[in-house]
C-alpha cells in the first residue's frame, strides 16, 4: 500500500489527531484491547506494542502491564512515548524482528498487541508465527484489522484500493491457529461523526495508508468525487473491527 514508513512519517507530528478520532473512540478502542488482553481486569507482568507508533495505546496496556515494550521502526514515533520506567522503546520493524535481528528486553511476553499493522506484514504467516513464540504459556496475541470492506466516505477508487489489497481476518484467524494458538475472530462497532472540513482535511493528508496509492491530483480528484456525492453536513459512518484473539496453550 504505497509508501508505507513515507506515510508514516509525515503522520508522526500528528498521530493522536489522525487516528485518535475522539477521545471517545480512544476509550473505546483501548476497552476492546485491554478486555481481550487482560479480561477481567487482571494484570499481567509483560506486554508488547507492535508498531505501537506514538504509544496511544501502549497507554492504556500500563494500565494493566507492569512493563510495556514498544517496537516501532521510526524515532519520531518512539520519541513521543511517555518518558516513565513503565515503558521500554525498541526502535525496529516487525521485519526485523521475524527475522532475529532484534534484541528485545524480555524473551516472552503474556500480551501482544498487533494494531492496524498486519495489512503492511508481506509474509504474514511468519510473522503471526514468530508472535506466537514470543507468548508465554497462557499468553495472548491480539491483531486489530479492518474488514476487507468498509463504511468509509471516500471516492470509488480508494475503496476498490482498499478491497484489492485488505487481508480477510478469517485467513489471519487461520494463521494464528497454524501458529499454535486457540483463536477467536469477533467483530465490533463505533459510530463516528466528523465536521465535513475536518473529514476531507484528513483525506488531503492521506490519514488512511491506502490513500498514499494516488498522487497529489488523483487524491484531488477523488476529493471532488466526494464533495460532489456528500455535498452538505458531517461525515457519519460506522467504524467495523475485527478483533483476533489467539491464546497460546
Amino acid at each position: 500500500m504505497g509508501n508505507v514508513r513515507g506515510h508514516y512519517e509525515r503522520l508522526a507530528a500528528d498521530f493522536d489527531g489522525a487516528w485518535s478520532f475522539s477521545p471517545q473512540f480512544l476509550s473505546w478502542m483501548t476497552d476492546q484491547i485491554l478486555d481481550r488482553l487482560a479480561p477481567h481486569g487482571r494484570t499481567v507482568e509483560l506486554a508488547i506494542d507492535i508498531g505501537c507508533g506514538p504509544g496511544l495505546y501502549a497507554r492504556g496496556l500500563a494500565q494493566r502491564a507492569h512493563r510495556v515494550v514498544c517496537l516501532d521502526q521510526l524515532p519520531e514515533m518512539l520519541d513521543q512515548l511517555p518518558a516513565e520506567p513503565v515503558y521500554a522503546p525498541v526502535r525496529a520493524s516487525v521485519e526485523e524482528l521475524v527475522a532475529g535481528r532484534v534484541q528485545l528486553p524480555h524473551n516472552q511476553f503474556d500480551a501482544i498487541l498487533v494494531k492496524d499493522l498486519i495489512h503492511h506484514i508481506a509474509d504474514k504467516a511468519a510473522a503471526i508465527a514468530a508472535l506466537a513464540d514470543l507468548l508465554r504459556p497462557n499468553g495472548r496475541l491480539l491483531v486489530v484489522m479492518l474488514p476487507t470492506r468498509v463504511g468509509y466516505p471516500l471516492f470509488d477508487a480508494a475503496l476498490r484500493r482498499f478491497e484489492e489489497l485488505q487481508p480477510d481476518p478469517a485467513d489471519i484467524a487461520t494463521m494464528m491457529r497454524a501458529a499454535g494458538l486457540t483463536t477467536e475472530l469477533a467483530y465490533d462497532d463505533f459510530g463516528l461523526s466528523f465536521p465535513r472540513e475536518r473529514y476531507l482535511g484528513m483525506v488531503a493528508d492521506r490519514y488512511l495508508s491506502i490513500l498514499s496509492d494516488f498522487d497529489d491530483a488523483e487524491l484531488a480528484a477523488g476529493i471532488d468525487e466526494m464533495t460532489r456525492r456528500y455535498p452538505s453536513g458531517a461525515f457519519e459512518f460506522v467504524d467495523r473491527l475485527a478483533f483476533l484473539t489467539g491464546i497460546r496453550p
